[in-house]
């Protein structure tokens, strides 16, 4: 190569450019795959030496948190009934809330744990963490009715409330792990200052969460992390359980007092679509457990900010906001999470509009994300073609990966609308992954729910009559991953719920693939048809 043969640079220019356009590329699978149980089997299997069943996660630091990877297997449990499933699962959601990387003073998860015991946490708070560990423990409550789950998802909801959430109804993205230049300083505790502060109720505190003289963390320093309570903790403080744990929170609350007025990490207040779209998603979540009017609130009020300042007349989103303004064209996982939170939003209200534009949304990444040579979807939209490479997001890590929530949306946006069009597609999806799912689930654990969808059938529940709110919060209160809800007062537009309403009585009708069982009146006999 030199100067008299410029023709050698555009070879070699060329032949890095289709390296990078080969990097990661998705082949078009055109076998039939036939997932089975027995599938999932071998995959739980091949990577359960490693998960640590005694301290929670992968056995190895540091630990990340992974909610998509515990929310397959907890999804993979109700199919298997393996009790090393649910045993994994649990182990790690106890672990990891009773562990330092939960702020047991402010609620909310750290980052990451530096350690495998999940004590010592990398101290910044990502909402996309917390959103999704929202989710996933209202879903392990469904599951176990687990009354500490409860609690961490109602004192990682009020930390949002109170740290993360703009006065317009958006989240924001993260808080520093550092204070007044040094990492954790906001939420570590010397002794000394615990005693001071609590008098005659330090005591308890300290033995509750592990509080030296010396530190349990550095520099005489100590991260809150909880010791179960069991008889002989109770008899060394000669109290009741439910009092010791009434007494933990009133001390809580004086520590927060006193620790608001310290320096407070810095706030990085871009309000990230995609993030949005999954803390709208937790707060739908545990409101359809729980429940709770408020949550219910702070979702409609984020889908109206949405609405208004991230999406378009012509439904192209935006994927950043900040004073006042949106910037910068949405990518694969902006749509792909207000898809997806949005069919949530309408499972939770029967409002139509949400399931609809969802629907608008998904046809429009179709038209301009979509690769019909793969079947698969771009990151970027096609108004970014002059990039040397449009690449293909495929492995779920921290957050779900863009592809594989936009098949679980065509899978399910094609159930409700009745188009096997989009179903298809999501296989497609599915099947050019299959491999990786085999290779490595703990990285393709989003695309492993789908699989399941495509062994155990998808139960279409309608509810429709007056009484229909009622109901669906009844039959909410359960773990019915299987299952998606549909109905309201009337039969309103959609073709599912056709001739279903009956006259003075408000009717359940459980169907696999639209053909029904049985009506009936009552959730129990309903959950019963599911299950």
């Amino acid at each position: 190569m030199s100067r008299n043969d410029p023709s050698s640079l555009t070879t070699q220019a060329d032949n890095i450019t289709n390296g990078i356009k080969t990097t990661d590329n998705v082949v078009l699978n055109k076998e039939a795959i036939s997932l089975t149980e027995s599938n999932l089997n071998t995959v739980f299997n091949s990577i359960k030496p490693n998960i640590d069943f005694k301290k929670g996660g992968l056995g190895h630091s540091p630990k990340f948190p992974m909610p998509s990877f515990w929310d397959f297997l907890m999804h993979y449990y109700s199919i298997s009934n393996d009790s090393d499933v649910l045993e994994a699962v649990t182990s790690t959601l106890d672990n990891m809330a009773s562990g330092g990387i939960y702020d047991h003073i402010g609620g909310g998860f750290s980052r990451y744990s530096t350690d495998e015991n999940w004590h010592v946490p990398h101290f910044e708070k990502m909402l996309y963490d917390n959103a999704q560990l929202v989710s996933l423990y209202t879903h392990a409550w469904q599951l176990t009715k687990n009354s500490h789950y409860k609690s961490i998802v109602y004192e990682t909801l009020e930390f949002i409330e109170n740290e993360m959430t703009s006065s317009e109804g958006g989240f924001y993205s993260s808080l520093d792990a550092d204070s007044d230049g040094e990492e954790g300083k906001y939420y570590v505790w010397t002794k000394k200052e615990v005693e001071s502060i609590l008098g005659d109720e330090a005591p308890l505190l300290i033995d509750y969460f592990n509080i030296t003289d010396t530190g349990n963390w550095e520099d005489g320093k100590n991260i809150l992390y909880k010791k179960l309570i069991n008889d002989e903790f109770s008899k060394k403080f000669n109290i009741e359980p439910d009092e010791i744990q009434n007494k933990i929170a009133e001390s809580r609350e004086i520590l927060m007092k006193v620790r608001s007025k310290r320096v407070k990490p810095g706030l990085d207040d871009k309000i990230l679509t995609s993030w949005n779209a999954l803390m709208l998603r937790g707060y739908v979540d545990a409101y359809r457990a729980f429940g709770e009017n408020k949550f219910l609130k702070k979702a409609l009020e984020n889908a109206d900010f949405l609405t208004k300042n991230a999406i378009g007349k012509n439904n192209d989103i935006t994927r950043n906001y900040k004073n006042r303004k949106s910037s910068v064209p949405g990518m694969l996982d902006d749509y792909a999470f207000t898809i997806s939170a949005f069919v949530d939003l309408y499972q939770a209200t029967f409002d139509e509009k949400w399931l609809y534009k969802a629907y608008e949304l998904a046809e429009y990444t179709i038209q301009h994300f979509f690769d019909t040579s793969t079947g698969m979807f771009y990151y970027t939209p096609d108004s970014n073609s002059d990039l040397i490479a449009r690449k293909m997001e495929i492995s779920d890590n921290v957050i779900p990966s863009s592809n594989s929530e936009m098949a679980n949306n065509l899978f399910l946006l094609g159930n409700y609308f009745n188009n096997e069009t989009l179903i298809q597609r999501a296989k497609q999806m599915f099947n050019n992954v299959y491999s990786n799912i085999d290779n490595n689930v703990f990285y393709h654990a989003n695309w492993a729910i789908l699989g399941i969808h495509f062994i155990k059938p998808l139960y279409e529940v309608a509810i429709v009559g007056s009484d229909w709110d009622n109901i669906r919060k009844t039959l909410d209160k359960n773990y019915l991953p299987d299952a998606i809800f549909l109905g309201g007062k009337d039969e309103g537009t959609l073709n599912l719920l056709e001739n279903k309403l009956v006259s003075g009585q408000t009717t359940i009708y459980v169907c696999i693939d639209k053909a029904c069982k049985i009506p009936v009146t009552d959730a129990e006999k309903a959950l019963k048809q599911i299950k």
